[in-house]
């Protein structure tokens, strides 16, 4: 049998390339196998079903409270903040404090005792000036009884020039006799003039020394600081023996009498208010409740904008200051609550417009 039909027999798909001598052979490349698809977890579709519709209810409860929130035309609003006049308990006089009756955050009443200045020295003074007067009453007295005995002198030399000049008409006396009666009446008649000026320097000095007394007593009375109107201490500015010159501050009074929010409304909302029209009020700290105002002060000059505009759409912008002033019977009722500085918004209206029922009065 020969070789050749020994031989394995081969075909072109069995045969492989043989590399060169000296070369490395190169793996073979397989075809990529494909990878499964992962599938995603339930939990997660899940999740992503939430997000979508906690984005849409939020979105949805945002548009109904700005529903809620949106005013009717004719009714407008502003940022505003309560105030109140501060009243500033000052001394009249240059002096030294003796005590401060009230400290911070008391509550006072109209009249009332708030400190005392040192009057040692304004006594002594008055004492003087009384003094004083009580010894011109006393030479007021000796005056007049001078007044009395100068007229009795006056009026017997002037029987006695009479009866002189009687004699001397008939010669039964002298012209010596009569020059000397004349010279006496004219004696009498000064003294008596001397009298009466002395009990007018008398009742001078009286009147003097009661106005002197009068000014005294009224520089002490002064020294006793007293509030000018009910409310409440905001700050105590000086201490006992401290000295003060004249005006110096001692106490800061809050007037609760007049509390008011200032807000700032365009041109074309402050146009048609008039004073003591129906407002509104409502505060930051207090949400939901709504305190009923009148329209108090309307600023007859804007603020926020040129002097001078020149066209509509800078006159838009003209902002007019509105002082919405709360009623007396609400102020009395939360005037230990009252605090100056709170934010919150001012609601305006035309006369014909109808408060909402979100804005109707509602307190505490």
């Amino acid at each position: 049998m020969s070789t050749a039909d020994t031989a394995p027999s081969t075909t072109s798909l069995d045969r492989q390339p043989q590399a060169p001598p000296g070369s490395t052979a190169a793996a073979p490349e397989l075809p990529a196998v494909p990878k499964p698809a992962r599938k995603r977890k339930p939990w997660v579709w899940l999740l992503v079903v939430a997000c979508i519709m906690a984005l849409g209810g939020a979105g949805a409860w945002y548009w109904w409270q700005q529903q809620l929130s949106a005013l009717p035309p004719g009714i407008a609003k502003a940022n505003g903040r309560l105030e109140a006049e501060q009243v500033e308990i000052a001394t009249k006089y240059p002096g030294r404090i003796a005590v401060v009756l009230a400290k911070e955050g008391d509550m006072v009443h109209a009249g009332q005792i708030l400190a005392r200045m040192d009057t040692v020295e304004l006594e002594a003074q008055l004492h003087s000036a009384e003094a004083q007067v009580l010894k011109a009453e006393h030479e007021k007295v000796m005056a007049e009884a001078q007044i009395a005995e100068r007229d009795s002198a006056r009026t017997f030399a002037a029987q006695e020039l009479l009866r002189t000049n009687t004699l001397y008409q008939k010669g039964w006396s002298t012209g010596e006799q009569l020059d000397e009666r004349r010279s006496r009446m004219k004696i009498a008649q000064a003294a008596y003039e001397t009298a009466i000026a002395g009990r007018d320097a008398a009742n001078a000095q009286i009147v003097a020394g009661q106005a002197e007394v009068a000014r005294l007593k009224s520089q002490i009375s002064d020294s006793t600081l007293v509030a000018s109107t009910g409310g409440r201490i905001q700050y105590k500015l000086a201490q006992p023996g401290e000295v003060l010159q004249s005006g110096g501050r001692v106490l800061t009074l809050l007037d609760l009498s007049d509390v008011y929010m200032t807000i700032f409304v365009p041109a074309s909302v402050a146009g048609p208010l008039a004073l003591g029209d129906d407002a509104r009020v409502t505060l930051d700290p207090v949400p939901g409740y709504v305190f009923p105002t009148k329209v108090s002060f309307v600023a007859t000059e804007a603020q926020f904008t040129p002097k001078t505009v020149e066209t509509a759409e800078e006159r838009e912008k003209l902002m007019f200051r509105v002082k919405l002033t709360i009623d007396q019977e609400i102020r009395d009722r939360y005037a230990t609550q009252v605090k100056t500085g709170i934010r919150g918004i001012g609601f305006v209206r035309d006369r014909n417009v109808a408060w909402p029922d979100s804005l109707a009065v509602k307190l505490p």
